[in-house]
């Protein structure tokens, strides 16, 4: 069974910075693209930020500059740096994989349970 966790979540003042991992665990064949999605209270879920497996990235207008996605394939892990947070990026963060379970399984998307992060003014 695959799981996803995130952490690193918490409450930060305008300016400054929070790490966010998403792990990885289960029975794992391969991960292809991962992506940070963000859930501003009252709002639906939209895209932060994606890595393909390759590592080529790809990042939400709002976000280009101050946040950075990384991957450590050997972990099972993608982290999401986020500095010069501003208080519109408090949300809940949650983390998608595209994971194929077994070398006779299909690829499917999973989500973590989410954290959150609040930014102060």
């Amino acid at each position: 069974q695959v799981q996803l966790v995130e952490s690193g979540g918490g409450l930060v003042q305008a300016g400054g910075s929070l790490r966010l991992s998403c792990v990885a665990s289960g029975s794992i064949f391969s991960i292809g693209d991962v992506g940070w999605y963000r859930q501003p209270p009252g709002n639906q879920r939209e895209l932060v930020a994606t890595i393909t497996s390759d590592g080529s990235t790809n990042y939400a207008d709002s976000v280009k500059g101050r946040f950075t996605i990384s991957r450590d394939n050997a972990k099972n892990t993608v982290s999401l740096q986020m500095n010069s947070l501003k208080p519109e990026d408090t949300a809940v963060y949650y983390c998608n994989a595209d994971i194929r379970p077994t070398i006779l399984s299909g690829r499917r998307g999973y989500w973590g349970q989410g954290t959150q992060v609040t930014v102060s003014s």
